[in-house]
């Protein structure tokens, strides 16, 4: 057997050694990016997932859960299909852009017709809209954080009566749509508590019908 030239046991070394490293330290440098992507979303690092990600709609996902919205829909606005036309919309909605938002929603129903979730989002992307027509001082203008929520006192008063006419059952579905969304000023994180406001108020007022409708129609 002939002896190992010496620059290849260096080289052979110094690749043992750069593994040692690696071990020691817990980084594994034979994954694959989304696999690693994977692995930084789960521990709840979404802006080194999107980095690491190789998939575009993981990316986006990442980069929304990180509440960059702009840059998740850039990512999704290149993307095909109903999923990526209906988070699309939703990352418009959360920057405040709702007119394109329901075109977007319009699109994934195309694609996707019946979609439950399509449906209610283009609702309240479209009732929003249609508020900051009415009242041009409602919100403000541009990419808002995610977290800013203001509070619109004057309004406290239509709220609470949506509230009551929800459980009373005596609200319209616009109604109590058009309660909710009164309820705070246009933010993006609104949006999706405006949503989820309004669903059990409908949840609501869907069992209390129920539970005073006469026997003979139950």
């Amino acid at each position: 057997m002939k002896p190992i030239p010496f620059a290849k046991r260096v080289s052979l070394a110094v690749i043992l050694f750069a593994c040692m490293i690696a071990f020691r330290q817990g980084r594994n440098f034979w994954i694959l990016p989304d696999q690693r992507g994977q692995r930084l979303y789960d521990a709840g690092d979404f802006q080194e997932a999107a980095i690491a990600f190789s998939d575009p709609f993981r990316r986006a996902a990442s980069l929304a859960e990180a509440r960059d919205f702009k840059a998740a829909a850039g990512v999704y606005a290149t993307l095909p299909g109903p999923e990526a036309a209906f988070n699309h919309g939703n990352a418009l909605v959360m920057q405040g852009d709702y007119e394109t938002a329901i075109r977007r929603y319009d699109r994934a129903l195309e694609l996707r017709p019946d979609w439950t979730a399509a449906i209610e989002n283009r609702q309240i992307a479209a009732l929003r809209a249609e508020r900051m027509k009415d009242e041009p001082g409602v919100g403000t203008e541009g990419e808002l954080g995610a977290d800013e929520i203001v509070f619109d006192l004057d309004n406290n008063k239509n709220a609470q009566a949506g509230e009551e006419d929800a459980e009373s059952g005596e609200a319209s579905d616009d109604e109590v749509r058009l309660a909710w969304l009164r309820q705070v000023q246009t933010t993006p994180r609104d949006f999706l508590k405006s949503k989820f406001a309004y669903q059990q108020a409908m949840r609501s007022r869907t069992e209390n019908a129920q539970e005073h409708a006469p026997e003979s129609e139950q």
